[in-house]
C-alpha cells in the first residue's frame, strides 16, 4: 500500500551522513547495554537549524555564566600580557571553530589599533562563518579572508594556515575559544594544529578545567538547552523526541552525553537497516575536562613556551601557547 502524505510528512527526515556514521561504528557492549557511539562535532552542524540551536544554547543563561562570561574575562584581565607576547605584526587570526564570531570580537577589540590584523574564521558550518564574517567586518579592525577553506573541518588546519601566510602576513595566530579543544580527544588535536604552526606563531585556547566535584559540573550540561541542541542527532537518526531520554554522566575525564532508547525501534534507511533495543545508548557528545595540572602537561608537551590564567573558582583556562 503506497505511503499516505500525512503518513510521509510525520515521517522524520533521517540524515544520511548521521546514519552512516552509525552504521560505520556500530555499537560496543557494557554489560549487557549496547553502546552507540557517535561523538563527533563535524554531525552537530550539518543542516541550518542545529547550527542555530548551538547559537541558542550559548545565549542561555547557564552556559553564558560558564564559559562565555568566565572566557571573557580571563581576556580581559589578561589581555596586557597577552598583547606583550603576541606583538608581530601583521597577524592572521585564524578562528577554529569560530561559531557567529562572537568569541573572537572581544580578542578582536582588543588587538585593534595594535597589531595589524587578517581574520580567516573556519568552521564546518557555512552558516556559521557567514555570521562570523558579518560580525568581524562590524569591527573594521582589518582584512576578513573569505576563501575555499572557511568551511572546514580541523583535519585541514595545515592547508589553511599555510595558504595564509602570504605577502607581509607571516605570523599566525588560532583561536580555540569556547571550550572547542574539550570535543576533541586532547593528543590528536594539539598534534595536529602544532604541525599547521610555524616557530613564532601562537595558539589560545579558552578550555573548562575539572574541578573536585564532577556533580557540578554535570548540572551544567543537563539543562534543557543542551537537550534542545543535541536531541537533532537522534531526531535525524529516525528516532523522535518521545522515544528517547536524554542523560549525562562523567566518565575518563569527560562529560558523556546521550540518549537512551526507550523501546525498541527499527529503523531502514537506503538498503541499510538497524535495530535498536530498548535501553539501548546513543553517545552524541564527550567534552574532556582535565585538571590543572594534566592540561598544563599536555600543552607543555606540545609547546615551548606556555602561559595559563585560570579564573577564580579554577573551573575554566586561559592559554596562551607559543611554538
Amino acid at each position: 500500500m503506497a505511503e499516505s502524505k500525512t503518513e510521509s510528512k510525520d515521517k522524520p527526515k533521517i540524515n544520511d551522513l548521521i546514519f552512516k556514521e552509525l552504521i560505520k561504528r556500530g555499537y560496543s557492549l557494557e554489560g549487557n547495554t549496547r553502546i552507540w557511539n557517535i561523538a563527533d562535532s563535524k554531525l552537530w552542524y550539518l543542516t541550518p537549524g542545529q547550527a542555530q540551536a548551538f547559537l541558542d544554547l550559548e545565549k542561555s543563561e547557564n552556559y553564558d555564566l560558564n564559559i562565555i562570561k568566565k572566557e571573557i574575562k580571563l581576556i580581559n584581565d589578561n589581555m596586557p600580557e597577552i598583547l606583550n607576547k603576541v606583538k608581530e605584526t601583521p597577524l592572521n587570526i585564524i578562528d577554529l571553530g569560530c561559531g557567529d564570531g562572537k568569541k573572537a570580537v572581544i580578542f578582536t577589540e582588543k588587538l585593534k589599533g595594535n597589531v595589524k590584523l587578517r581574520y580567516c574564521p573556519v568552521d564546518i558550518s557555512g552558516y556559521m562563518v557567514e555570521k562570523a564574517l558579518k560580525n568581524i567586518r562590524g569591527l573594521d579592525a582589518g582584512e576578513v579572508v573569505e576563501f575555499q577553506w572557511n568551511i572546514s573541518d580541523f583535519e585541514n588546519i595545515q592547508n589553511i594556515t599555510g595558504l595564509l601566510r602570504q605577502g607581509e602576513f607571516k605570523k599566525n595566530l588560532i583561536l580555540l575559544l569556547g571550550n572547542t579543544l574539550g570535543n576533541f580527544e586532547i593528543n590528536e588535536l594539539l598534534y595536529e594544529i602544532r604541525s599547521s604552526m610555524k616557530g613564532g606563531d601562537f595558539l589560545l585556547i579558552g578550555n573548562g578545567l575539572s574541578t573536585v566535584n564532577p556533580e557540578d559540573l554535570l548540572k551544567t550540561y543537563t539543562t534543557d538547552e543542551v537537550n534542545n541542541f543535541l536531541i537533532k542527532i537522534p531526531q535525524q537518526l529516525g528516532l523522535n523526541e518521545k522515544e528517547v531520554e536524554f542523560g549525562t554522566r562523567f566518565k575518563n575525564s569527560r562529560i558523556e552525553l546521550y540518549y537512551t532508547i526507550k523501546q525498541d525501534k527499527n529503523l531502514e534507511f537506503q538498503g541499510k537497516r538497524v535495530h535498536f533495543n530498548e535501553g539501548d545508548q546513543i553517545i552524541v557528545s564527550v567534552s574532556y575536562h582535565y585538571n590543572r595540572e594534566d592540561f598544563i602537561s599536555f600543552l607543555n608537551l606540545y609547546f615551548d613556551d606556555v602561559l595559563v590564567k585560570v579564573s577564580e573558582d579554577g573551573s575554566y583556562a586561559l592559554a596562551l601557547c607559543k611554538k
